[in-house]
């Protein structure tokens, strides 16, 4: 288990690292010049290494579980992040997306953080789909039920709308299979099974659920590269995640082919990180990465103190 929680935090952050320099960056300009290995600088004139806001809010709730989960505290972490960097990879804030800046905003003016959340539509970006994934070591006994409330939860902090949740819940529910050992192809099939029995007797609004026809209904593996998006809409980020991990068969191919579909390349690369780093496990992600992200000591120690906590609360078997 200490593997695949490392597997999983540092397979996000070096995602993120991989593609904080050139992001923005048009699919066809990295066509021409591919991201093959850990640069800097670039968009954010950032030093190698440097992993953005993504992985932050992933590690503020990460940090809270090693505590015990409360959506108090998280929000606390989010608002340590945003004035004093906290988690931030050189302990400063350089990216904020707009939903995530006025959630935050929110919370500092004593907002719930159940009711801090965007609940528009336009409100769906993809900040709470890239920090979700601490929270399927928390959730990872829990019934159906459960989980899909505590996913609802967290996303709600920041991104409250039913298609920000949903996304995320697809996303754990992935995860979660790649934490019981199954592979991508498998996941994938037995994903789509879990989430359509469990959405049967919701009552959700068909019109949302028919957006996720692309990955419930079909086959997103099966999508021509021209099809898929790497915007930072959260369904574009879903789609491209399951997508890169599906058609590669290692972590340094997943991110990478997440990193080169250009766009948001720090957060497609990091939700696909985080999933690649569950299935192939953190001794696959390249040392020479591992090695060379910010802050990856105390990433080490918050995987073991993660591991410790959910171990005394007999979360891990």
């Amino acid at each position: 288990m200490i593997d695949k929680i490392k597997g999983a935090l540092f397979g996000l952050a070096v995602g993120d690292a991989l593609g904080v320099p050139v992001e923005f960056l048009s699919r066809e300009q990295l066509n021409a010049n591919p991201i093959k290995g850990m640069i800097g600088y670039g968009t954010w004139d950032q030093p190698p290494g440097t992993w953005s806001d993504d992985s932050s809010l992933a590690f503020c709730l990460a940090e809270n579980l090693t505590t015990g989960y409360d959506l108090h505290k998280i929000a606390e972490n989010f608002i340590a992040w945003f004035r004093k960097g906290y988690w931030g990879a050189h302990h400063k804030v350089f990216d904020v997306g707009n939903a995530t800046h006025a959630s935050i905003s929110r919370l500092m003016q004593g907002v719930s953080p159940e009711l801090a959340g965007g609940m528009d539509e336009s409100d769906n970006g993809n900040g709470s789909l890239m920090r979700i994934l601490p929270l399927l070591f928390y959730v990872k006994d829990l019934p159906v039920e459960e989980r899909y409330a505590k996913v609802k939860e967290v996303s709600s902090v920041t991104h409250a709308h039913f298609r920000s949740i949903y996304a995320c819940f697809i996303y754990m529910e992935i995860a979660l299979l790649l934490l019981k050992g199954r592979n991508a192809d498998q996941a994938y099939s037995e994903m789509k099974k879990i989430v359509r029995d469990f959405t049967g007797s919701k009552g959700f609004n068909k019109r949302e659920l028919d957006l996720f026809e692309r990955i419930l209904g079909a086959d997103i593996n099966k999508m021509e590269e021209s099809t898929i998006y790497a915007t930072g809409y959260v369904l574009h980020t879903l789609e491209a995640s399951l997508w890169c991990l599906l058609n590669t068969r290692s972590y340094e191919d997943a991110v990478l082919k997440a990193v080169n579909l250009g766009g948001d390349t720090d957060t497609t690369a990091c939700v696909t990180g985080g999933l690649a780093g569950l299935l192939y496990g953190y001794d696959t992600i390249q040392k020479e990465w591992v090695g060379g992200i910010a802050r990856n000591n105390d990433i080490h120690d918050l995987s073991e103190r993660l591991y410790k906590k959910l171990t005394i609360d007999n979360k891990i078997n």
